[in-house]
Formats: structure tokens, sequence, C-alpha cells
């Protein structure tokens, strides 16, 4: 927690360039000894005790959202949607409230049209988690936007989480945990490719917490410079196979939707791309559902789960973290 402290005091004084080096160097360093767990952690796939099935008895189920850190992402909403309703798809996109404005608008268009809005974090500026003071503090402007906003969702920036203290928000779901991602700034995996339950406590309720569970976007094309999408296409045949949950997370803020792409951006392509192999793979086999309904499928079908901390079925990125 100190060195995370640390980082984001100095990371305004860092070139964004230089930001991107050091970090494209760290996965280089790290990759060889994370083969076993990345992009696949075999026990990520153990199916939950009680499990019932995903409704229509699909195979598995396709979750998609996308992260909008940025003005520049936000901007870029309108492109990444047009995409999703061309090709038959919906999505949750989480806006980060007090870091540029989100129409109201564009926030009746996306719920009248089948896509999702949540929040993400309150400023985006790395600092939600430093104390229990601030978190709390944050936690009850963030409700004021859940409620404002009419969601129900919340994603952490950064993918920073302590899921004791998120109880304190009024939602039904987080999303600020993944199955397996060593090279995150908290690397512990949660080990499943399934929603579980966090538990209430004497004083808050529970929620559900989904983990993404395919490879962010950021990681692959901007940090590792992958020029095609073979890890995506290989993490969702093996989610299918397993019976999972197929989450993706992208960000707009990295697309390219028109000309080449920049040090920082990808070809939007690459989207479009595994939503067609998706489509023509699996037709018929997916339940595509949005977050809010995977939240309430699991809550109604009372899946019992491990608990989070049980390093039975965690990667062994925790045993790093």
């Amino acid at each position: 927690m100190l060195s995370m402290k640390m980082y984001y005091a100095v990371k305004p004084l860092i070139p964004r360039r230089l930001q991107l080096a050091l970090r494209r160097l760290r996965i280089r360093q790290m990759l060889p000894s994370h083969a076993h767990e990345w992009p696949v952690c075999p026990g990520a796939g153990r199916i939950p005790d009680g499990w019932v099935g995903w409704p229509g008895q699909k195979r598995f189920a396709l979750v998609l959202t996308h992260d909008v850190d940025t003005r520049r992402g936000y901007d870029r909403c309108r492109r990444l949607i047009e995409i999703e309703e061309r090709l038959g798809f919906r999505s949750a996109l989480f806006f980060v409230p007090e870091r540029y404005r989100v129409s109201p608008d564009l926030r009746r268009y996306l719920t009248a049209h089948g896509f999702e809005v949540g929040v993400h974090g309150l400023t985006h500026d790395g600092k939600l988690y430093s104390s229990r003071e601030v978190f709390d503090s944050r936690a009850t402007r963030i409700n004021q936007y859940i409620r404002q906003w009419n969601c129900c969702g919340f994603r952490s920036p950064a993918m920073h989480h302590n899921l004791d203290w998120l109880r304190a928000l009024d939602i039904a779901y987080d999303a600020s945990t993944f199955d397996t991602d060593p090279f995150e700034p908290q690397p512990r995996g949660v080990g499943t490719i399934f929603p579980f339950q966090v538990s209430p406590d004497d004083a808050r309720p529970g929620y559900v917490e989904l983990p993404y569970t395919l490879p962010q976007d950021s990681t692959l094309f901007i940090l590792m410079k992958e020029k095609g999408i073979r890890i995506w296409k290989e993490k969702i045949d093996w989610v299918a196979a397993h019976g999972g949950m197929a989450l993706v997370l992208t960000h707009p803020d990295y697309m390219a939707f028109d000309g080449a792409p920049t040090f920082d951006t990808y070809r939007a392509a690459y989207y479009e791309e595994l939503l067609e192999y998706i489509r023509t793979t699996y037709q018929g086999q997916y339940w595509h559902a949005l977050p809010a309904d995977v939240a309430r499928f699991w809550v109604a079908s009372q899946v019992e789960h491990e608990e989070f901390a049980n390093d039975d079925h965690t990667c062994d990125s925790a045993l790093h973290a």
C-alpha cells in the first residue's frame, strides 16, 4: 500500500510516454515467471458449489464492460456503442463522475437503448483506498452519484479494491477484481471465472463481485503491443470450455477509430474483431447479459462460493502481492 501511495504521489510528474515505457519493461520482466497463471489460471475454472447453470442452459455468460477513464474516452463513447449496436451487442460503461462532465443525455440514451451505466471511482487519482477515512468520505459522494444516475454497479480505478470497505457503497455489484492478472497494482487474482457473493456484515449489506476474465485491452495492446487478438480468442475459448463468465474490460480512451494508432492507442478494429469472433464461433451458446443482470441472477440462484481469501482457489499471483 505504501508503494502505491508513493507512485500516485509522483505519477503526475512523470511524462506519459515514460510511464508506459516503465510499465512495458516491468511486464517483459514478469512474463516468464507468470506464464503458468496468465492469461489462464487453471484452477479458476472450478465450478462453484451449488451451481445451477446459466439462464437458458447457455454454455457460458458474456458480459461487455468499458471504463471511461478520461474526457478523451468519453468523447469516443458514441463510436464505441455504434459498433456494438451494429453487431447486436450491449455493454456497461463506467464513468468517472468528478473527472469530466457526464451528460444526462448520454446516460439516458444508453439506458434507453439497452446499455448500462456504472460509476468508476470518483476522480481517478489513485487515492480512493489511501486510508479508510478517505474511502468513507468519497463513498458518501460516490453513493450520491449512484442514486443520481439510478445505477447499481461500481468499479474502482486501476482495479484497486478492498472488498470489505466496498460494502459502504449502495451497490448490487462491484467489478474491481479479476480472475488472474499479475500485472495489476494489486496483483492478487480472485481465482475464479464465476461471480461470487461478498457476504454482509453486522452493519452493511453484501453484494455480488464480478471479476473480469479476459485480459484488459490496455495490457494487451498498449503495454504488450500485441498486433492481434490471439490472446483474447484463447482466453474466451478457455472460459467457454469451462462454462464460466467471459467478462471483457476495454477502454474507449485507448481505441483509435480513425487513422493510425499513436503511442497510447490501438486499433478499435481489434475490439470489433473480438465481437465478430464471439458472434460467429459461439452463436446461440452464450448468455449475453449486462452486469446488473448477472448480479440479479447470481443472488436469485443463491450459488455458494468459497471466500475470496481462500488460497486454494486464488492464482499464484496472490503469493506475490
